[in-house]
């Protein structure tokens, strides 16, 4: 989900990825989650199996039309992975999972259907070819990320979006946020990443340039909330009126939940002004 202009490239979604990576687009565009969501097939060029990560909404002819891209590979859909319990990440995988008998794997244990959950460093082969668990909290605190080292490919569900910046929802936090980023940050350089696979939105070359961006946007946005502070705002919605003018006003509700995100941080830095803290 997005509140930010920020960063907008452009290019084909449906239909794009990697070697291993091929996104089926679910149709379910909205102000939150762009053109729609992107759901993940992961597989070694020639296995028999696949691993569907975010099968997305609830919606019988997305679903459906997962089922047939596979069948048209010649494959089997043989687990199903969520990158976060957001319903138009996860709101499809129970009928999914009835569809084709695939476990679901979470962090979340009321998103699973089976025994297995998701851990940092866990590596999954379902599909053929390794797929490894990231955790990356901050957008929710269940929010993980997953590398296909094969691929030099992060898929980043929506820690990080293809076009805009993600919100920090009401379960989330900042400084973890921050520190997800920090870890993408350091594992792109580390593992010369090419491409991050968002869970809304276009796939990013620019590894790096994207992740610097996220960094410096949050810094910024953080300073312009302390200005609004030391202005004399006090509410949220004093301070998104301030602070949020590039965004569509629409999205205003959104970004309160971004600012009390910021305050609780500023909050937790001792950098409230007295009346706030």
């Amino acid at each position: 989900m997005t509140a930010e202009p920020g960063h907008q490239p452009t290019g084909p979604i449906d239909g794009s990825g990697t070697s291993r990576a091929f996104c089926v687009l679910a149709p379910n565009p909205s102000i939150m989650t762009l053109d729609g969501t992107n759901t993940w097939l992961i597989s070694e060029p020639g296995s028999p199996a696949v691993v569907v990560v975010d099968p997305g909404p609830d919606d019988e002819s997305h679903l459906q039309r997962v089922r047939t891209v596979v069948a048209g590979r010649d494959q089997r859909i043989a687990t199903i992975v969520l990158t976060h319990r957001h319903e138009d990440h996860s709101g499809g995988a129970r009928r999914l999972a009835g569809l084709t008998g695939a476990p679901v794997l979470a962090v979340d244990p009321a998103q699973r259907l089976g025994s297995e959950g998701l851990a940092p460093g866990d590596v999954l082969t379902d599909g053929g070819c390794e797929l490894r668990v990231i955790a990356t909290p901050g957008h929710t605190s269940d929010s993980v990320s997953l590398q296909v080292p094969a691929d030099g490919a992060v898929l980043t569900g929506d820690t990080v979006l293809g076009r805009g910046t993600t919100v920090i929802g009401t379960d989330g936090d900042l400084a973890d946020y921050l520190d997800s980023v920090r870890r993408l940050r350091a594992l792109a350089e580390e593992t010369s990443l090419r491409a991050l696979l968002p869970g809304h939105g276009p796939m990013l070359p620019d590894v790096l340039g994207t992740l610097d961006y996220y960094l410096a946007h949050r810094a910024e946005r953080l300073a312009e909330v302390q200005a609004a502070l030391a202005a004399g705002d006090r509410t949220l919605a004093q301070v998104v009126a301030r602070v949020y003018t590039d965004v569509d006003p629409a999205l205003w509700p959104f970004a309160e939940w971004s600012v009390r995100a910021q305050l609780e941080y500023l909050r937790g830095q001792g950098e409230l002004p007295d009346a706030q803290a």
